[in-house]
């Protein structure tokens, strides 16, 4: 798996060129092949990351506006390059002193234009479950972009309130915590979750009142509390895009639409070890590890 993630690393750093995903400035190359065992990426210094940060203090609304419309920004990039980063957290949001900010950890980033009707999906899906979509657990017709969105509004109300909204201890404690915010599914989004016992679970549980964000939140700007409303909506379908949010009344002082770039969509094949890894042995992933660094 850690070979995996390390060339997935190192394919998708080099292909974007954006100021706010990390970027690799030089891999140091092996003297040969048979010398070959660790690799060595330099990159940008960035001093702290998100995590740290809202540990430590508390954040402006200014700096929530700074920092989520950043995170937009590099996401819009990776979405229009059908890529779905799919650990986006706090502690994957790199910060230096001028508050810069750039998303790192592509290790478990895929195709969002993947024709496998997601087979292997959740495979290697490590990714901490707190900002984890309740689609990936409930197992929707389809994962979409809006697995990021969904992470992107669990990182602003973190950054509002100073914990995790949704800190689960384990699978049916997530969803319970989701639910206890977000109030029971309506009929509409009752029968999008694919999995009959999913729904079942569901259905199981009492009735639950939606927790209006302002109570949760109430020295918050509402603008705020509007985004992180329509970021965590519980129908992926329903869920904000990130261009939509992007143009959010509450990112208006940085919204810029002549400087948000998108990439172009990865080429065919760009993922094709991802698809042959069950196939792979260790030694041909170091062969392709090798030569993504020598080329």
């Amino acid at each position: 798996m850690f070979c995996l993630r390390t060339l997935r690393e190192m394919k998708l750093l080099r292909y974007f060129n954006h100021e706010n995903i990390i970027s690799i400035l030089d891999i140091q190359r092996p003297r040969n092949y048979e010398s070959f065992n660790e690799v060595y990426l330099i990159q940008e210094l960035m001093e702290t990351d998100m995590h740290r940060v809202i540990r430590t203090q508390d954040l402006s609304d200014d700096h929530c506006q700074y920092f989520i419309y950043q995170t937009l920004r590099a996401l819009k990039a990776m979405h229009s390059a059908n890529v779905l980063h799919r650990d986006l957290k706090p502690s994957n949001l790199l910060l230096n002193a001028n508050c810069d900010l750039k998303v790192c950890d592509f290790g478990l980033a895929r195709s969002a234009a993947s024709t496998d009707d997601n087979s292997g999906f959740m495979t290697e899906y490590v990714a901490t479950r707190w900002y984890r979509a309740p689609e990936i657990m409930l197992t929707f017709k389809e994962y979409t972009k809006a697995i990021d969105v969904w992470s992107v509004g669990c990182i602003l109300a973190e950054m509002l309130s100073g914990k995790p909204l949704f800190p689960g201890k384990d699978y049916h404690h997530q969803l319970t915590l989701i639910l206890d915010v977000l109030g029971t599914p309506t009929m509409e989004d009752y029968y999008g979750i694919k999995s009959r016992r999913a729904r079942e679970y569901i259905r199981s549980l009492p009735f639950k009142k939606k927790i209006p964000f302002k109570a949760l939140f109430p020295k918050s700007n509402d603008l705020a509390l509007d985004l992180l409303e329509k970021l965590l909506a519980f129908n992926p379908t329903k869920r904000i895009s990130v261009e939509e949010a992007l143009r959010h009344p509450y990112l208006e002082p940085y919204h810029d639409p002549e400087d948000e770039p998108t990439a172009p969509p990865i080429p065919e094949g760009f993922f094709d070890f991802d698809k042959n890894k069950d196939a792979l042995s260790k030694e041909q992933l170091k062969v392709l590890i090798y030569e993504e660094i020598m080329r």
